[in-house]
């Protein structure tokens, strides 16, 4: 699963831990359009691969268990990412005195996949994205008792009509609704909380986080891979490999862009995964996204959008 949109330019790529790759030393992203239009590149370039990721996984729900799937995604970040982490500096890169912090944090980013591989398991992909996308209203609400932040009337209101575009892709009471549908959302909750259990650990190394995170995640699911295991075949191992190796590349071309400019200017860029997701659901499994799939969608993006419109005014009046 890819991370929902960040929004807020003080809740950037590189704090919420996935910034363990090689690449130049951070720096305030620069407001030339060279650098703009590279930062949307890249990030164009992560939906693709988080998309793809996302297939594989679906690819994978027919015949092998949620536990061994994100087992699975574990396993490629941690051989792609701990590599990378002591080519940087070795063990010290992983030094760190919040240890219970990221426990905390890679327990709710195991949890927040599984859900998600359960929720694919049993709706299109395109609808699960859509619905996922709601994160940025748990972060809203859950920066007031975690973060003490202070949200206005408008950002509450931006909420108000993300969750609407929830409540028309699910349509509680319909004849298509399936409780299953409501996962996408509890994930998107539990990730929002990891993002914002990130925020108090920002003086941790980002290459740190993303390698505990991968760690506790690889430790704690291989605890409970035997009561789950079903030997993959090799397309099965193939789909593995995609879904990792997209999760992961995603993650770095996601760092990439928030380099080259602000989140709040790229935030609209990311809802780009849902025509994706959406084309690729059609090409593998046939599945066009249903018009409240669309509309709803549309509603939670305009949320979204709307959201780091004013992220962005708040920056702006805080310099002048």
């Amino acid at each position: 699963m890819s991370p929902p949109p960040i929004v807020s330019d003080a809740v950037d790529a590189r704090s919420l831990g996935v910034a363990a790759f090689p690449v130049a030393p951070a720096r305030a992203p620069a407001a030339s359009g060279d650098n703009v239009a590279l930062g949307i590149a890249y990030i164009v370039g992560s939906t693709v691969f988080f998309s793809a990721g996302d297939i594989a996984a679906k690819m994978l729900t027919a015949t092998i268990p949620a536990v061994e799937i994100a087992w699975m995604r574990y396993v490629v970040l941690c051989a792609l990412v701990l590599p990378a982490v002591f080519w940087m500096g070795g063990a010290k890169r992983l030094a760190t005195t919040r240890m219970q912090f990221h426990i905390l944090r890679g327990l709710g980013m195991v949890i927040s996949s599984l859900v998600f591989m359960v929720a694919l398991a049993h709706m299109p992909v395109a609808e699960a994205t859509a619905i996922n996308f709601v994160s940025p209203i748990f972060i809203t609400a859950l920066s007031i008792p975690l973060l003490g932040e202070k949200v206005g009337m408008r950002r509450w209101i931006a909420a108000a009509v993300g969750l609407t575009g929830v409540i028309i892709v699910v349509q509680p009471g319909g004849a298509s609704f399936q409780l299953a549908a409501l996962l996408p959302a509890a994930s998107a909750a539990i990730w929002a909380f990891t993002a914002i259990l990130t925020r108090l650990m920002s003086d941790e190394r980002p290459e740190a986080t993303l390698a505990w995170s991968g760690i506790v995640g690889l430790v704690t699911l291989s605890m409970a891979l035997p009561f789950a295991w079903v030997t993959p075949t090799g397309a099965e191992i193939g789909y593995a490999l995609l879904m990792g190796v997209g999760s992961t590349v995603g993650h770095w071309l996601l760092v990439l862009g928030y380099r080259r400019a602000g989140a709040s200017l790229l935030a609209p860029f990311t809802y780009v995964q849902l025509l994706w997701a959406s084309a690729f659901g059609f090409l593998v499994f046939g599945a066009l996204p249903g018009a409240s799939t669309l509309l709803g969608g549309a509603v939670i993006a305009a949320s979204g959008l709307y959201t780091a419109h004013r992220e962005r005014v708040r920056a702006r009046m805080a310099r002048a």
